[in-house]
């Protein structure tokens, strides 16, 4: 068990395929609560897809994918934002418009090309095995920010994600805080192509959020096991990769999504098992708990 455990480390592209999955899986533990607690999973999948037709125009004009994505991605999160805010339609309304339209446009610039590459292989797939020194300290330096970013705004974020209307009585600026949030998670989004790829990211942005949020109800406690779970997610994805020669991409989802099962089945207070015996064996009112300074969602 030792030597399986240590033997990846030898390896110098092992060794920097640790670090960058580790960050990402923080990361996107970090900024995955807000996701889930707002309920903007789609958001992730759409704005994973917007980033296409930037990458297959950088593809076309043969320059930097992931700069091409994250143009792409980002000018997608103003227009959902900005066109969010006419309440007559809901957010996932105007998501879906833009999802639609950024995937289809993606497709016409592919279809102008007559092959595909390893290139655009890689930002569909993710190549987290192949990245290089300067990719490491790119995606600490981006993901030291955006936790930065999101731990400084944790408050105004959450007061938004709880009640708009109040929070905008409030003198908050509610715009201002939605377009953070959508730059925010286009960012990390296109930060975590490298690991997992655009088809499978929103997996590494949702399950380890939506896995701590099965847990607790302390916004705190959620955002340190989601990060947690994120981490500990992509590093046994990495050593299951290794062990049986499979995809990294695929084999850390694939980890994610085993442990968010077992916590479905096992969490103790909203667990499967736990809601069972609740239904099976009435138990007497409980007395409500003190409150407490810590947030609760």
């Amino acid at each position: 068990m030792i030597e399986f455990l240590l033997s990846p480390w030898e390896l110098p592209f092992m060794q920097r395929a640790f670090a960058v999955a580790a960050v990402v899986g923080l990361v996107c533990g970090v900024v995955g609560v807000y996701v889930v607690l707002r309920g903007m999973a789609f958001i992730g999948d759409a704005v994973a897809h917007s980033a296409f037709p930037g990458v297959a125009l950088a593809y076309a004009l043969e320059g930097n994918l992931l700069l091409g994505g994250a143009a792409a991605g980002v000018t997608t999160a103003v227009l959902i934002a900005f066109v969010s805010q006419n309440r007559r339609l809901k957010e996932d309304t105007v998501i879906g418009v833009f999802f639609a339209f950024a995937f289809g446009l993606g497709i016409v610039l592919v279809s102008t090309r007559d092959s595909w590459t390893t290139d655009l292989s890689s930002f569909l797939f993710g190549q987290v095995l192949a990245v290089g020194p300067e990719d490491v300290w790119t995606v600490a330096a981006i993901g030291a920010v955006l936790v930065t970013v999101v731990l400084l705004l944790r408050k105004e974020l959450i007061a938004v994600t709880l009640d708009r209307e109040t929070a905008r009585a409030a003198g908050l600026p509610v715009f201002g805080l939605d377009l953070v949030l959508y730059i925010v998670v286009t960012t990390t989004i296109v930060m975590s192509l490298e690991a997992v790829g655009n088809i499978l990211v929103l997996a590494l942005l949702i399950t380890p959020a939506a896995t701590a949020r099965m847990l607790t109800d302390r916004l705190g406690v959620m955002t340190a096991l989601a990060s947690g779970i994120g981490c500990a997610g992509t590093l046994g994805g990495l050593y299951v990769s290794y062990a049986y020669d499979l995809a990294a991409g695929g084999s850390i989802v694939v980890v994610l999504t085993g442990i968010f099962a077992l916590t479905w089945c096992l969490a103790p207070k909203h667990g499967l098992l736990t809601r069972a015996r609740r239904r099976a064996v009435p138990t007497a009112t409980p007395h409500a708990p003190e409150p407490t300074r810590e947030a609760t969602v």
